[in-house]
């Protein structure tokens, strides 16, 4: 039986024939309204305010233009006032008051150096005091003891700050001249004195913002690159060093060493006098079977850089972060040799920023190393702790030492401006990370100590003050919580709001648009009904 489908027709359904839903009332529109605009007012009068009040970064206020005066030099002008007393007990005290001016002019023409100021007193008479006398004026960087003699000569005193100068015969100047040999030679003598500490100085403010001393007086690029393999190869400053000494032997012998006694009388006294700048721990150990990294007998300046057996040799680490200053004696029969055959096999090397090493030749059955026989590397390790404490070479031990608590003074005042500066650049560069209150504190008290180190440039206090500001610069600059935020980008921040935010904003928006919609829509047909209205 075949099967017949009819298709039906269905007409076209009009707008008319559909059913509306019924108009909504008055009460129900503004009912919907309240309701969107509730949700929106405690958007933006509770949510909003909460989530500023929330998630608002704390910035302390940092005093930014005075940093950075301090970063470009203009908050202070480095000057060290440098006391120098002249003895003249052989000179009547009107000849001797004159001698003094006509050097001080001398001096004040040839100094054209601004960061130091020269200034030269009298000293009342008294006793003498020889070239080689430890006799000194506490209150003077220098003491000058005039000695009548044949001609004029000058002689430092290697342990004291006194340098003995001999006059010749009808050399002091009358009441009456105005210019004297003797006052040239004298004012000539003190430049050449401190002719290398001002080298340093002008080195260190070139390779910083205040670079106008530098500039004035005209470092040559041959005395730059010298001092600068010379500071790179100086420890960085700290108040305290640990200083170790290793006794290795690739044998069982020696095992034991006279150190402490070697220390005691030839280092101690050294790092006394180094006490007013720095601190120093000191340990020793012994290590038998430790077998170099180079086993040739004649060493050659490519094999000193592999000499030390990192791997196997225990060199003591930086103990309570104290920077360690490594001083080992390696007993054994090598030497370094010499690309010149005039010039002996040397015995010991130094390692720039690590420390020492002195190749200690010793017969093969000697079981002890006894205090005669460290007397030389103990003598060898204290120069080479003055290098790299970065002590200048020329001068007395005393005067160099002065010499280097106004060199460390500079550095660290440099270093802590520095610090400051960079703080006040990177603050307003990233106003999203925050500055804890203890950035602000630590750059206050740096501050305070760089005016009080910058008005004692001359005294021990300089350098106090300078060493307390560098530790509080750097402890503001590198503030933990503040260091981490900067690896903290936007992006991530809009992947945590977006999924909180994303679900509740949508239907707001979209609600709060509709009812746009449609407030516009009754407004416009309240106004066309009040047009068809007017014109029947």
């Amino acid at each position: 039986m075949a099967s017949s489908s009819a298709e039906v027709a269905v007409p076209p359904i009009s707008p008319s024939t559909v059913k509306q839903p019924p108009p909504e009332k008055p009460s129900e529109i503004r009912r919907r309204t309240y309701v969107i605009l509730s949700f929106w007012f405690i958007v933006l009068v509770l949510g909003l305010p909460i989530w500023w009040k929330t998630t608002t970064i704390y910035r302390a206020d940092l005093p930014l233009e005075r940093m950075l005066q301090w970063a470009n030099g203009k908050a202070c002008r480095p000057a060290f006032p440098l006391q120098i007393s002249i003895r003249a007990d052989a000179v009547a005290d009107q000849d001797a008051q004159h001698l003094v001016r006509l050097t001080q002019h001398a001096l004040d023409d040839l100094n054209d150096f601004p960061g130091h100021h020269l200034r030269l007193k009298l000293n009342p008479k008294g006793d003498k005091i020889s070239p080689t006398s430890k006799e000194h004026d506490a209150d003077s960087t220098l003491t000058i003891n005039l000695t009548p003699g044949d001609s004029n000569s000058a002689v430092m005193s290697p342990q004291s700050s006194v340098l003995g100068m001999t006059y010749a015969p009808n050399s002091i100047p009358s009441p009456n001249s105005a210019s004297s040999m003797l006052a040239t030679y004298i004012a000539n003598e003190l430049q050449s004195t401190f002719s290398e500490e001002q080298s340093i100085i002008s080195y260190l403010l070139s390779t910083s913002s205040m670079s106008s001393s530098a500039r004035q007086q005209g470092l040559t690029a041959e005395m730059a690159e010298a001092l600068s393999k010379r500071t790179t190869r100086s420890l960085r400053y700290a108040p305290t060093y640990h200083l170790s000494f290793s006794l290795l032997t690739d044998g069982a012998i020696p095992n034991t060493w006279d150190i402490d006694a070697a220390i005691n009388e030839y280092m101690k006294p050294m790092l006394n006098v180094l006490g007013s700048i720095h601190n120093f721990t000191v340990d020793t150990q012994v290590q038998l079977y430790a077998t170099p990294g180079v086993q040739s007998q004649v060493l050659s300046k490519d094999h000193l850089a592999s000499f030390i057996n990192a791997a196997e040799w225990p060199l003591s680490p930086s103990i309570g972060g104290a920077p360690t200053v490594n001083f080992i004696i390696f007993v054994g029969n090598q030497t370094i040799g010499s690309d010149d055959a005039k010039v002996e096999n040397s015995q010991s090397w130094m390692i720039p920023q690590w420390g020492s090493v002195y190749l200690l030749p010793l017969p093969s059955t000697e079981k002890h190393v006894s205090t005669q026989a460290l007397k030389q590397p103990m003598l060898m390790f204290g120069g080479h702790l003055l290098t790299l404490l970065g002590t200048p070479q020329s001068g007395s031990l005393p005067l160099r030492l002065s010499t280097l608590a106004r060199i460390r003074t500079i550095d660290l005042l440099l270093r802590a401006a520095s610090s400051l500066g960079s703080l006040a650049r990177l603050s307003p560069s990233l106003p999203s990370i925050s500055i804890p209150r203890s950035v602000a504190d630590g750059v206050s008290s740096s501050l305070q100590h760089l005016e009080q180190a910058c008005a004692n440039l001359g005294g021990p206090e300089g350098l106090l003050h300078a060493r307390v500001a560098e530790e509080e610069a750097e402890r503001a600059f590198f503030e933990k919580s503040m260091v981490g935020q900067l690896y903290f980008p936007d992006e991530h921040k809009i992947a945590v709001y977006l999924p909180l935010l994303g679900p509740v904003g949508v239907p707001l928006v979209l609600g709060l648009i509709n009812e746009i919609k449609n407030w516009i829509k009754r407004r416009k047909q309240r106004a066309q009904e009040e047009k068809e209205k007017k014109g029947q």
